[in-house]
């Protein structure tokens, strides 16, 4: 029996009326059918013969306990998008219940027309069942494949996340998420359920959190299935939400109630979108929500070997898997197909019967069709300002001490500005830390919860996405893009490794959707990481990692890496990455004051070849170069060029070349990467034979993989963070990792043979300077006036506002 445990009394009469319970049951199990159809059969889909063995695959692989309660849901939700022509969106938390939302797709027409092999008949039905968890087919999950879908499920934390960022922005979506218990249990969506504080009811969309609770997962309960309703209420309604209650098995008055409860949160969710928009009600509203609890497996084999299947942990994956070689499990898995009755659900021809066929909206309103779950349908371009405008007057190269990221602000602050329904800046409490301030000029921090007078640009309609979890806002970015608009996740670059599995999720959707012709280009996830390795003198070792790049390498053919070694390379680079689709983008800059390099113009130019000689810090123009002296990332840069001009001041015959990257990936083979060299681009910069000492703004061994199919490879001696590092000054930061400007100029002279008998006294000199910093810092507390104050000598870069190389 049903239990309803809700701040008001709900009518105990029926919603349904008998021929809308029947219709509801009867597309209930045709989904249900479908479902338990793609996990075991290969053929004879319809069962129009005995089963045998040849009819079921020889491999059988998906998730059955949760795709029965996702395919209820989704059955009632359909009925209220017609009955209130409702903009809806179903994100579906347990991922693994993939053969429920392919179901519902070939169900309402919209697989047949993504897929027009898929026919909606005995042929197109025995397609969609061989296909799924098959060679050649489709994952078990709600992968890319599938239509209506922005959330794969494959890993579980996120459902919340993304629903809430889909909705930002669309005021008249409502996004049912539904969220498995197992899902509940992880750190990600216990912080997403604080996603209601940052809605605004008057201009954006509504998420309708629907709990599923069945129970279990692979082998255990689950925590909030197993606690008592009391204390799952208190938690729910301290989340913020108004909790309603539908529990049971009796498919009958189970339909009966959803319905009812269903009804009464839409009338909630209109009634406080009204109050809003049309009264100009700015209380933070309480938002309702559903709990189901309904058995695991419903419907499916009560017992299998004399073992509890439904409503037990077994019937989590596939509940018996010999159906193909035992007879015993074939029979049970025929009676378990029979007992949908596929004779009434679907016609001669295979295709649903007509009662089936309309309990279903039409077009875009179908959530299998939904435009916002092909967010590249939606996109429009970003009203960007000319970056030239914001440029940093640059008068010799290696001069000024200029915050980049504070200059990037101005510009975010008028992207944000002309792109107020289509771009918000997400950032884990560190968007002013990170020298964005001045995007607070355009808009607020989004904030709908208590407000104090002290309080700095909170406001329900702000942009800035604030809340200290990777995890959320990551899942709201990423729910914002797929549904079609623009955004940028600042973050401290240590910490963006909290969300290395869900980059490396978002980076496969977009690898898996380039090949999907009816999946349209989104825009580009974009991360500024800032606050970096080597200048986190303050906050000391716990904050020291740049590794976040060398995860996001791995799938090299969506991902782009920069590292802009001044604010006019920022500007451009950020530029670029705002205007791309379909990548993944970090940019990597620091925040303190810093030397200034290249003008706008020289910026430009330079951050379109990616990687440049410099000429005014070189001197092998015309003449092979004894040495090639490499950076990549601002404090690498500084040092190196230091190095240089140690070099060249001491051996004024030297011949350096100085080269600077800032896209990354130019350093990998062509045949690699669409950003790479070709083997003679690659040779021309770094010649065949002559060493090249590269100072690297993350882990040394990158380079190595970079570059390791290039001729010279061999000759790269690459300096870079080696985990080492303490609450220490800027310098000394450098010197214990092997990057300072002493160490690059000693590591030079180790490889250039002709100066082997006549570097002694340059080294000993340079090695005293190590042994005075050393000394200076722990006397002083700070760096070396000389460090401090270093600038690049006018003498040396007279000419270098002629051209940069």
């Amino acid at each position: 029996m049903s239990v309803l445990n809700t701040v008001r009394d709900l009518a105990a009469e029926p919603v349904l009326d008998a021929i809308e319970l029947e219709r509801i049951h009867a597309w209930w199990r045709a989904a249900n059918y479908l479902s338990v159809g793609q996990i075991y059969l290969m053929d004879n889909p319809l069962l129009r013969e005995p089963l045998r063995p040849e009819h079921i695959k020889p491999r059988l692989l998906g998730h059955w306990g949760t795709t029965p309660g996702l395919n209820f849901i989704y059955a009632h939700l359909n009925r209220v998008i017609m009955k209130r022509d409702l903009n809806m969106m179903y994100i579906m938390g347990p991922g693994h219940g993939g053969p429920g939302p392919v179901a519902a797709g070939w169900l309402e027409g919209t697989y047949s027309e993504t897929y027009p092999d898929i026919t909606q008949d005995h042929d197109g039905m025995k397609r969609l069942f061989r296909q799924f968890s098959f060679p050649g087919g489709i994952p078990s999950h709600v992968a890319p494949q599938t239509p209506g879908s922005i959330h794969e499920g494959g890993e579980l934390g996120y459902a919340l996340s993304h629903a809430y960022g889909a909705a930002f922005d669309n005021p008249d979506l409502v996004v049912a998420a539904i969220i498995g218990d197992g899902e509940a249990e992880t750190g990600p969506l216990a912080a997403s359920w604080h996603s209601n504080k940052f809605v605004d009811p008057a201009r954006d969309g509504t998420v309708l959190p629907i709990l599923h609770l069945n129970g279990f997962k692979i082998a255990n309960p689950t925590v909030l299935d197993r606690i008592d309703r009391d204390e799952l209420d208190a938690l729910l309604r301290g989340y913020g939400h108004t909790p309603y209650y539908v529990e049971g098995s009796d498919p009958e008055q189970m339909h009966q109630d959803f319905a009812r409860v269903l009804d009464a949160c839409l009338d909630a969710i209109q009634d406080i979108t009204r109050q809003a928009r049309e009264n100009g009600v700015t209380e933070r509203p309480r938002w309702p929500m559903i709990v189901l609890r309904s058995p695991k497996g419903w419907t499916g084999p009560a017992e299998v070997d004399g073992l509890k299947v439904e409503g037990s942990w077994r019937s989590h994956q596939v509940p018996f898997t010999r159906a193909r070689e035992n007879d015993g499990h074939r029979a049970v898995l025929e009676q378990w197909t029979r007992s949908y009755h596929p004779e009434e659900l679907f016609d001669a021809t295979g295709a649903p019967v007509d009662a089936i066929r309309t309990l279903h909206p039409v077009g875009e309103r179908r959530m299998s069709a939904n435009p916002h779950a092909n967010g590249g349908v939606l996109l429009r371009d970003l009203q960007l300002p000319d970056f030239h405008n914001y440029a940093v007057p640059v008068a010799a190269p290696g001069t000024g001490a200029v915050e980049s990221t504070k200059v990037l602000g101005t510009f975010l602050r008028d992207v944000m500005a002309s792109n107020m329904d289509s771009f918000r800046v997400f950032s884990p409490d560190e968007n002013n830390s990170n020298r964005l301030g001045a995007i607070l000029e355009a808009t607020n921090r989004t904030w709908n919860a208590r407000t104090l007078a002290e309080d700095d640009h909170l406001a329900r309609d702000g942009r800035v996405m604030e809340i200290l979890s990777e995890h959320t806002c990551q899942g709201w970015l990423e729910g914002y893009l797929l549904s079609g608009r623009h955004g940028l996740f600042s973050c401290y670059e240590a910490f963006a490794h909290l969300v290395d599995s869900m980059v490396n999720q978002h980076a496969k959707w977009l690898t898996t959707t380039n090949t999907i012709p009816w999946r349209k280009p989104v825009a580009s996830l974009n991360y500024l990481l800032t606050s970096h390795v080597w200048r986190q003198d303050n906050n000391g070792l716990s904050h020291q990692d740049p590794g976040f790049i060398d995860h996001v390498v791995k799938k090299a053919d969506v991902t782009r890496v920069y590292l802009p070694a001044d604010a006019n390379t920022l500007l451009s680079v950020t530029d670029h990455c705002l205007r791309s689709r379909q990548y993944v983008n970090v940019i990597v800059a620091g925040k303190q004051p810093a030397l200034q390099y290249l003008t706008m113009e020289q910026a430009a130019i330079h951050c379109t070849k990616g990687i440049s000689i410099w000429d005014w810090a070189s001197t092998d123009v015309d003449a092979e170069p004894d040495i090639v002296m490499a950076c990549a990332g601002d404090v690498p840069t500084m040092e190196t060029l230091a190095a240089v001009e140690i070099l060249r001041t001491r051996f004024p015959d030297l011949k350096i070349r100085v080269i600077n990257v800032v896209d990354l990936m130019r350093l990998q083979d062509r045949s690699q990467h669409s950003h790479g060299l070709s083997g003679e681009d690659f040779d021309a910069l770094f010649t065949t034979d002559k060493p090249v000492i590269f100072a690297y703004h993350g882990y040394p061994w990158l380079i190595h993989r970079l570059t390791y199919r290039h001729t010279n490879h061999d000759n790269f001696h690459v300096h870079g963070y080696r985990e080492e590092g303490t609450t220490t000054t800027p310098f000394d930061m450098c010197v214990l990792n092997g990057i300072d400007r002493y160490t690059l100029a000693i590591n030079a002279l180790d490889h250039i043979p002709r100066l082997a008998n006549t570097s002694a006294h340059v080294r000993e000199e340079l090695r005293n300077k190590l042994i005075e910093h050393h000394q200076f810092i722990r006397v002083h507390g700070e760096d070396m006036p000389d460090i401090m104050n270093w600038q690049w000598t006018a003498s040396l870069g007279a000419e270098a506002v002629k051209g940069s190389g």
